[in-house]
C-alpha cells in the first residue's frame, strides 16, 4: 500500500531539462546560507573519531543528516536541509563519515554505504543525552543507503525517540549502481568520484604506511575494480561482490518497522531498476517508495522557489500524518 503513485514533485526549472543537468546544476550554482554549525567530535569504539556538525535552538525535536559518497556537512543539499528545518522548529546535526570531515581519520578504516555502525553510534550519543523527544533520519545517496540499513539492520535496538526517516536518490542495490555508473553516459560522475576517492586513500597510505599499496589507483576506471582492490579488504570483505552483498540497503528493507519514505526519481542517471523496491513498497506497512518522473540524482530544483523539493518532502513526511 504505500507505493506512492503521484509524486507532488512536478515543478523543476525549464532550463535543467536533462537528468545530467538536474544533477550536476543544483551542486555548482545553489547557495545556501545557514545558521553556523558547531562542532563535536565523539569517539569511537576502535578508538577513533566522528566529527558532528549541529545547528542548536533549544528544540526537543531533532533531524539528523547523511551525506553522500565524497561530501560532507558542507554541501549545498546538506545545508539545504539543514536550514528548512532549524527555520522550522528543529535542531540539526550533519554528522561526517570518517575522513569527510575535513581531517583523516585515525584507523585504517574509512567510509563506505553500508557503515550503519557509526550511524549508529551518532544516534546512541545523541539518545544519551536525553533532550530530544524525537528524532527523524534523512539521507542523500549513500547517506541515504547508510541510513536504510541501519534502520533495517538494527531495527530491534532502534531507541523509541526515532520516529520516522526520508532519504533520496539511494542506490539500494550497491552491485547495479557500480554497473549503471560504468556505462560510457556516466564517466563524469564516475571519474568524479575515482579522482577523490584516490585522493583520499593516497594520503591515507602515507598516514599508515604498509596499509595498501596505492600504485595504479589513478588509472582505476571502474568502481568494481576500486572496490575489489581498496573497499572491500579495508573494511573486511571477500572482494567487490561480497561488499555489495552485504552492505546494499535492499537486503535490509524488509526488516524495516519505523515509517520510512525512499524518494528516487526515474530518470535518476546513476540507478538501475534493482533501487525501485517497487514490490517490497506495495506490501510493506512502513516503507513508503516514491518514484518522481524527474529530479535527476540528488537534484529536485523547483521552479521560482529557493527551497529544493527534497527538503520540503522530508518536512512534511516527518510532520503530517502518513499517507493513506
Amino acid at each position: 500500500m504505500p507505493l506512492i503513485k503521484n509524486s507532488s514533485y512536478k515543478k523543476r526549472p525549464f532550463y535543467l531539462f536533462s537528468p545530467h543537468l538536474e544533477t550536476i546544476v543544483p551542486g555548482i550554482f545553489r547557495k545556501v546560507k545557514i545558521q553556523g554549525y558547531t562542532r563535536e567530535r565523539i569517539s569511537t569504539s576502535d578508538d577513533d573519531f566522528l566529527d558532528l556538525d549541529w545547528i542548536k535552538n533549544n528544540n526537543d525535536q531533532l533531524v539528523i543528516i547523511s551525506h553522500g559518497l565524497e561530501g560532507s556537512s558542507g554541501r549545498t543539499y546538506v545545508k539545504g536541509m539543514a536550514a528548512v528545518f532549524a527555520d522550522n522548529g528543529w535542531d540539526v546535526l550533519a554528522w561526517n563519515c570518517r575522513s569527510c570531515s575535513g581531517e583523516l581519520n585515525k584507523g585504517r578504516r574509512m567510509y563506505h554505504h553500508g557503515v550503519s555502525d557509526d550511524l549508529h553510534t551518532v544516534i546512541s550519543h545523541v539518545v544519551a543525552a536525553g533532550k530530544y523527544k524525537k528524532i527523524v533520519l534523512t539521507g542523500f545517496s549513500m547517506g541515504g543507503s547508510i541510513t536504510l540499513k541501519y534502520l533495517g539492520e538494527y531495527h530491534e535496538e532502534i531507541p523509541e525517540e526515532v520516529y520516522r526517516a526520508v532519504v533520496f536518490s539511494v542506490p539500494c542495490d550497491l552491485g547495479g549502481s557500480a554497473r549503471e555508473l560504468s556505462k560510457s553516459g556516466n564517466g563524469f560522475y564516475r571519474k568524479r568520484f575515482l579522482k577523490k576517492l584516490a585522493k583520499k586513500l593516497k594520503a591515507k597510505a602515507l598516514q599508515i604506511p604498509g596499509l595498501f599499496n596505492p600504485d595504479g589507483i589513478d588509472l582505476i576506471e571502474h568502481f568494481a575494480d576500486f572496490d575489489n582492490r581498496f573497499t572491500a579488504p579495508l573494511h573486511g570483505f571477500i572482494d567487490a561482490a561480497d561488499f555489495y552483498a552485504q552492505a546494499s540497503a535492499n537486503k535490509y528493507l524488509p526488516d524495516i518497522d519505523i515509517p520510512v519514505l525512499l524518494v528516487n526519481a526515474k530518470n535518476d542517471p546513476m540507478l538501475p531498476e534493482s533501487c525501485y523496491p517497487v514490490e517490497l513498497a506495495e506490501k510493506h506497512s512502513s516503507f513508503y517508495l516514491e518514484m518522481p518522473e524527474k529530479g535527476g540524482h540528488v537534484g529536485f530544483s523547483q521552479a521560482g522557489s529557493k527551497v529544493n523539493w527534497a527538503e520540503q518532502r522530508a518536512l512534511e513526511f516527518v510532520s503530517n500524518p502518513l499517507p493513506a
